[in-house]
């Protein structure tokens, strides 16, 4: 059984996931979805469903849409931030400039910050006051199955075990199933550095290398998410669950993800910039694969496969080459 307890919650970010999360917990509570474009709130409230990232998908009654954010948050008992990881900061400072008597707060940002290197809890710690209770949602989930309903189990993670407890309780359902931890860091972790192993597979089976090289990616890829991810302070078991392996197989193999687009793009040699634009979404994994690369060689944590990547983004490494390096690396113990 799932809480029946119904909340007032407000979504802050309006992209695809945003909106999918949205959609999904408007099933059994009352959801306030805010985006920043006046323009585009008044789309969809007109179309009750948002065209411009998950088209078709009709918006359930009980969600509501807002340009305002005083008015999205006004009586809201919980708020999760639903925007790329550069945003957090921003949406955060907009919320403590209306108020610091906020409810408590989630955030489904998954990344390093671009130029700190600071995790989304570290933001968060920054621009919040430390009473206000918060967490992370992180796991496997593409946007478009969570909004049209399909199953799907998702982490939610808070250094305060009874409120990741209690708000996992309050928001679990058939549909979408929350699972407590209280091992933020290494949800946050496994939730970033996936992206960049997904550009990596996606190279890989861009140009061909097969099911077998898919695997030792994926494999090899969760070893170097668990070494940083422990050198951080993390648990190992976290690594091993639905915001480590779940989200790494998903990423790395679904055809739903952008971070694998990016990568099977790249195998075709067309350029970063061109790939991004007709992305025409926010590929977490570009961005985070320096910010990862430099805490890698901060902590002296081998991180071979995210090297790669950097080479192939911001270097002008040859796809090819950079792949058949990485399977002929000199063997060693796999532990």
């Amino acid at each position: 059984m799932y809480g029946d307890y119904e909340m007032k919650l407000a979504v802050l970010g309006a992209g695809a996931w945003g909106t999918a999360l949205a959609m999904s917990f408007a099933r059994h509570h009352e959801v306030v979805l805010w985006a920043r474009d006046a323009a585009h709130v008044a789309r969809m409230s007109a179309e009750r469903c948002n065209q411009r990232y998950l088209p078709d998908q009709a918006f359930p009654e009980s969600l509501t849409v807002s340009a305002q954010l005083p008015l999205a948050i006004a009586g809201a008992e919980l708020v999760l931030i639903v925007t790329p990881i550069a945003g957090l900061r921003p949406t955060l400072k907009a919320l403590t400039a209306i108020s610091t008597a906020l409810p408590p707060v989630l955030w489904a940002c998954k990344g390093f910050e671009s130029g700190s290197s600071l995790l989304p809890h570290q933001v968060v710690a920054e621009e919040l006051p430390a009473s206000i209770p918060c967490g992370v949602v992180s796991g496997p989930s593409f946007a478009r199955e969570v909004a049209a309903g399909l199953p799907a189990a998702v982490t939610l993670a808070s250094d305060n075990a009874s409120f990741a407890r209690d708000i996992a309780r309050d928001l679990h359902s058939p549909l979408l199933r929350l699972y407590a931890n209280d091992d933020l860091i290494g949800v946050e972790v496994g939730g970033a550095v996936k992206n960049v192993m997904a550009i990596a597979t996606g190279v890989a089976d861009g140009l061909g290398f097969g099911l077998n090289a898919r695997a030792a990616l994926i494999t090899r890829g969760l070893a170097e998410i668990t070494r940083l991810a422990m050198a951080l302070g993390a648990s190992q078991q976290t690594m091993m669950g639905l915001a480590g392996m779940g989200d790494l197989i998903l990423t790395c193999t679904g055809e739903l993800s952008r971070n694998r687009q990016v990568g099977l793009k790249l195998a075709t040699g067309k350029p970063l910039d061109v790939i991004l634009a007709e992305l025409g979404h926010v590929a977490e994994g570009v961005p985070t694969a320096r910010e990862v690369l430099t805490m890698a060689e901060r902590l002296e944590v081998d991180m071979p496969v995210t090297a790669a990547v950097c080479g192939l983004l911001y270097h002008g490494s040859e796809p090819s080459q950079v792949v058949e390096e990485l399977l002929s690396r000199s063997p060693k113990s796999e532990s």
